[in-house]
Order: C-alpha cells, then sequence, then structure tokens
C-alpha cells in the first residue's frame, strides 16, 4: 500500500450503508411528526406566552435609549434651579441670605476702656454700663435705625465724642456721669429696646452694632481737644452757628448748607395759637381787636434771631421754647385773634442734622465725610489718645 493511500473495503460499505440508512429513517420521521401548520401556530403562541410570563415582556431595542435619554432630561430640570441659585443667588442675590444669616446670629461689642454711670431716670437708679454699650444704646435711641449705615456710624462717633468729652469736663454728680434724657443723650437698655423693636429687634440692634464697631474708639476732637459734637434732627435747608442759639462761638460748629432735609418728613410744620396763648406764653400784652407788628430778623442759618411783636423783643431761641415750636427759623400770619406759626426744620439746628446725615449716606458718603461737612476742620481721634486718665481708671 502507498503511503498516503486508503483501502476500502467491505467494512467501509458497510459504514456507508448504515449511514445512508439513518439519514433516510431520520427524514422519514420528520415528516411523519410534521403537524398541520395552524397546529404549529397555537403551539408557538403558547410558547411565546409562557416565556413572557416567566422572563416579563422584553422591551424593543429603540425603547431602553428613549427612556435613559428622557429620565437623564427630568434630572436636569430638577437640577437647574438648585445650580442657579448656587452660583448666582436668588432674585435678590446672596444678600439675602447673608442677612438673614445676620439677623439669626447677634453681633458683639468690641470692649470698652471703661464704665458710664448712667442715671435711669424712670428706674430711679444708676446703670454702670461700658462704653460702646452706652454709645450702642444712645444710637438706638437717637437716631431712627432705618437710616443708612454710614449716617449710624456718624452718630455713634458724635455719641462717643459727647459722653467722653463730658466724662472729662462736664459737670459730673457723685452719683451718676449723665441721665438717660435728652438733658445729656437718650440712652435705653437692652430690655426697653427689646420692647421698642419687637421681633426686629436682634436684627436692628445687630445694625447698630456693626456702626458702633465700625468706629470702636473714634472721637472728633479740634486741635487736639474733644469737641462738643452737637446735633439735631432736621434743618431748615442749613445749620446754625453756635453763638446764634448758644452763648458760646466754637469755631467747629459754623452755619453750613444742608438742602437734604428739604424733602424729609418733619421739615414743615404749622401750629395755631390765639393771641391769649402767645401773651400768656411770652408774658407781654398783646391786643386781640387789631393787627399786630410784626418785626423779624434773621441768623446766618436763616432761623429768627429776634421777634418783635408790638415793641416786645424776643429771640427766636426764647420764642421756639415758650411756645414749643419744632424750630426758631418760623414765620407768623395773623388771623383775626390767632397767630399762625409755620416752621422749618426740627431742633436747635447747630452742628449735625440727623436727616441731612442721612442724605448725604444715601449720595454714597462716608460716615468721615459727614462729620467732616457738618463739624469744620475736626480730625477723628482715639479714646486713648484724647482721654488717657479714663482709659487707666
Amino acid at each position: 500500500m502507498k503511503k498516503g493511500h486508503y483501502k476500502i473495503g467491505k467494512t467501509n460499505k458497510l459504514k456507508k450503508k448504515t449511514i445512508q440508512e439513518r439519514i433516510n429513517a431520520k427524514q422519514k420521521t420528520s415528516i411523519t411528526m410534521k403537524a398541520p401548520k395552524k397546529e404549529l401556530n397555537k403551539i408557538n403562541l403558547l410558547l411565546k406566552s409562557k416565556k413572557n410570563h416567566f422572563l416579563g415582556k422584553q422591551p424593543k431595542k429603540w425603547k431602553l435609549p428613549t427612556a435613559i435619554l428622557l429620565t437623564s432630561l427630568f434630572c436636569l430640570i430638577l437640577l437647574i434651579p438648585t445650580v442657579i441659585v448656587v452660583m448666582f443667588g436668588d432674585a435678590t442675590g446672596n444678600e439675602t441670605t447673608s442677612q438673614e444669616k445676620k439677623a439669626e446670629e447677634s453681633v458683639e461689642l468690641e470692649s470698652s476702656p471703661f464704665s458710664v454711670a448712667v442715671m435711669r431716670s424712670n428706674l430711679e437708679k444708676v446703670d454702670n454700663v461700658p462704653l460702646e454699650t452706652y454709645v450702642a444704646g444712645v444710637v438706638a435711641s437717637e437716631m431712627p435705625v432705618e437710616f443708612e449705615m454710614e449716617a449710624l456710624k456718624a452718630q455713634a462717633l458724635a455719641a462717643r465724642t459727647y459722653i467722653v468729652n463730658y466724662k472729662l469736663h462736664g459737670d459730673i454728680t457723685e452719683e451718676a456721669d449723665v441721665t438717660d434724657t435728652v438733658q445729656h443723650q437718650v440712652y435705653k437698655d437692652e430690655a426697653e429696646l427689646q420692647k421698642q423693636f419687637g421681633d426686629e429687634y436682634q436684627e436692628k440692634m445687630n445694625k447698630i452694632k456693626e456702626a458702633v464697631n465700625a468706629t470702636k474708639g473714634e472721637v472728633l476732637t479740634y486741635k487736639k481737644e474733644l469737641i462738643t459734637p452737637a446735633f439735631f434732627s432736621t434743618s431748615n435747608g442749613y445749620t446754625e452757628n453756635s453763638e446764634d442759639y448758644w452763648k458760646d462761638e466754637l469755631p467747629y460748629l459754623r452755619s453750613v448748607e444742608s438742602h437734604w432735609d428739604e424733602n424729609t418728613p418733619k421739615f414743615l410744620d404749622q401750629q395755631t395759637y390765639s393771641i391769649d396763648q402767645v401773651e400768656q406764653a411770652l408774658a407781654t400784652k398783646l391786643p386781640s381787636d387789631k393787627a399786630l407788628s410784626i418785626e423779624i430778623t434773621r441768623t446766618d442759618g436763616q432761623r429768627v434771631q429776634e421777634l418783635t411783636i408790638n415793641g416786645d423783643a424776643f429771640s427766636g431761641r426764647e420764642v421756639r421754647e415758650k411756645l414749643e415750636l419744632r424750630s426758631s427759623d418760623f414765620t407768623i400770619e395773623q388771623k383775626d385773634d390767632h397767630l399762625i406759626f409755620t416752621t422749618k426744620g426740627y431742633g436747635h439746628g447747630i452742628g449735625m442734622s440727623q436727616y441731612g446725615a442721612n442724605g448725604m449716606a444715601e449720595e454714597g458718603k462716608t460716615y468721615k465725610d459727614i462729620v467732616n461737612h457738618y463739624y469744620k476742620d475736626v480730625e477723628i481721634s482715639t479714646v486713648t489718645d484724647t482721654a488717657p486718665a479714663l482709659v487707666v481708671k
């Protein structure tokens, strides 16, 4: 036998035949077992139903990506507002959140170098109040807390200067340094301010304390001496020279323009008195059956310097105080047996106008701009430098 060739004998023929027979037998069986087409359809439906029952309905190929896309879009829609708030804040900006946080957290005042003995008029006792706490109580009592921050800072600076100067040079009694009234500066303690401010106490006091802290330890001086930092509510458009209302001429208390007051709530007022009431208040005799002779001279600040009525002369300050007028800038109109007094401004008119200070702050001026406008040629110094004796005590 040659290599690579195989001899086919009887055995191979038998095997070949057997394989052919098997194939034929299989075909015959398949033909025999073939069911009608209708029956097969029923079987296929039954099998498909069973498959769905155990495996669940299989999604079509296009449905899965669509579901993923819709889910992603839904999540994105939910996330967009959050992202916007985080990046840009709400409609009023992050300031709203910041303001709410400030309202919740109590601002602490800076430490004080000494205390102020305050006679509590209604309580008939003396409270020893830390300097910066006293200043905060004065600012809260003397100026509307709704005013601009820079105006509040200017008020804090004036209040601190006043009490430091008074402790050094004022008429202090053995019991107390000052009272809590307009005789010195109006002061209210925490309990009184809580009652005054109600639910807004924390928010409002935080604002005032921030103004006090921003000017901590600062006082006003003229040629290195503490000044008398007079202030009042509303001007008539000008402030007054100190000597035109008081006796003393102070170089830093000069008449200046203050037009910011003209549209404020307390700028104009009108009071009507009978001639009998004016007679009694001024201790003079006035005829009620004829026109009165009225002559007025005015100061640099446009307030009444002197009123001459039927020959009797009175200072503008005297008339204001005796008739309890808002200002010494007034005009008089006679109607039969009555006199109508129209006033401009509110207060004595010397030093800083509070409404004027707020008007300046609204225009973007700082507290330093404000005090330098109303107090001429002053400097900002420190309590340590100007009152070392108080600090040592």
